[in-house]
């Protein structure tokens, strides 16, 4: 976390923290979703506006982190942006390695150890590290495939409706927060 976002945690330690206005699709995109696209619809059916600006992005991924409940969110200052996750809290981006496993890193660039990889009934193919569960970005199923292939992993089959109870977070922390909680 920023040190600039720990000091304003300090300053000012009761803001209450807002649901719904931020987003994560299954690329590692990041959205934006104000009260107009919020009304239009649930993510990911109604995605908002993609956040393009390198730094607000940079930002938002060293602020990223999660709480008890398993509930992601941004350290936006002294407020906690919760995100509504299309898939799952990581979107893995792969680096094959020759003669060996390939490399799995965050979207938000951090470095993940292998555990296990787990494909749901539609076919999408998940990733628990050291970091948690993630999706495999859509660019690197074919390094995935070849990591499969070679042995270097072995896939489960899971449903996607048991990810979340079984590693542990929440797709929707707006679905899980009380109407008193949201902050338009």
């Amino acid at each position: 976390m920023d040190d600039i976002v720990k000091a304003a945690l300090k300053k000012w330690p009761n803001v209450p923290a807002c649901y719904g206005w931020l987003a994560l699709d299954a690329r590692g995109d990041w959205y934006m979703r104000d009260d107009r696209v919020q009304a239009a619809g649930p993510f990911p059916q109604v995605k908002g506006s993609r956040i393009n600006h390198d730094k607000l992005r940079e930002f938002i991924e060293r602020n990223y982190d999660h709480d008890e409940r398993g509930c992601w969110y941004f350290q936006n200052g002294p407020q906690r942006v919760y995100v509504e996750l299309e898939s799952a809290p990581w979107v893995w981006r792969l680096e094959a390695v020759p003669g060996q496993a390939p490399r799995v890193q965050s979207h938000t660039g951090q470095d993940a150890h292998y555990q296990t990889a787990l494909v749901d009934e539609t076919g999408r193919l998940f990733i628990a590290t050291d970091l948690g569960l993630g999706v495999v970005h859509t660019l690197d199923m074919e390094t995935a495939a070849d990591a499969i292939e070679l042995g270097h992993w072995t896939v489960a089959e899971l449903h996607n409706a048991e990810l979340p109870q079984r590693y542990g977070h929440c797709l929707s922390p707006q679905a899980q927060a009380a109407p008193a909680n949201h902050m338009p």
